[in-house]
């Protein structure tokens, strides 16, 4: 693994890894916002529809598989991502993308273990999230006041991970990384920010590739492990 993580767009970076290969996406739904991707054709699964050569997915709220359903997306399972023990699907995936869902968890490490039985030796684990040290963030952060109390975090995240952090949290699981990325203020970002916001993030990121919105840890089962 390089030591001097390279900065890419997250979207693409996740296409290009999926192109061409059996796919399970986790959290595939986006909800509650299926509603809205489907309308402005920003939902990731139907992309990753388009592009593997065979798509699953998983999601824990039925109101999103439904919609899914509904415009003939298969192969969709509802699964709690810490019990994965308990889906009703036995097989191996060549990709599988964990976007945004890992500061989600109350239990990383039982999501770590349980999706290893999708695994084989050359799967490669995707896992993308909001990084740590965001340089914007912090501005944003220390430019609210009151106290510390009006953090810019998603309401429903209970944990940042960092380069650091996150690598330490998958070896723990045994798992390895193979090539850690920082991810950039994507398409998906960029035209719903007020314009201050995205020269800001330019200018740090400019600085220091490790400021950025958010990392990637391709991950792998152990080179030297029995399965």
């Amino acid at each position: 693994m390089s030591d001097k993580p390279k900065l890419v767009q997250r979207i693409e970076k996740i296409e290009e890894l999926c192109t061409g290969r059996s796919v399970l996406h986790l959290g595939c739904t986006n909800w509650p916002y299926t509603k809205e991707s489907l309308d402005n054709d920003s939902l990731l699964h139907l992309s990753l529809d388009r592009l593997a050569s065979e798509l699953y997915g998983f999601d824990f709220d039925e109101n999103g598989l439904e919609i899914l359903r509904g415009k003939g997306v298969q192969n969709l399972y509802r699964a709690n991502l810490e019990h994965l023990n308990e889906v009703d699907l036995d097989r191996r995936f060549e990709v599988i993308v964990a976007g945004e869902m890992i500061e989600h968890l109350t239990n990383p490490g039982l999501f770590l273990r349980g999706i290893k039985r999708f695994m084989d030796r050359d799967t490669r684990l995707v896992i993308t999230t909001v990084n740590a040290y965001c340089g914007m963030r912090f501005v944003q952060y220390a430019l609210r006041g009151k106290g510390g109390t009006a953090e810019p975090v998603h309401p429903d995240h209970v944990s940042y991970f960092s380069y650091r952090t996150l690598r330490l949290l998958v070896e723990k699981e045994d798992l390895e990384v193979r090539e850690f990325f920082f991810y950039d203020l994507g398409k998906e970002h960029r035209p719903h920010n007020p314009r201050i916001w995205n020269i800001v993030n330019d200018i740090l990121v400019g600085v220091s590739n490790q400021l950025s919105d958010g990392v990637i840890a391709v991950c792998g089962l152990p080179e030297n492990g029995t399965r």
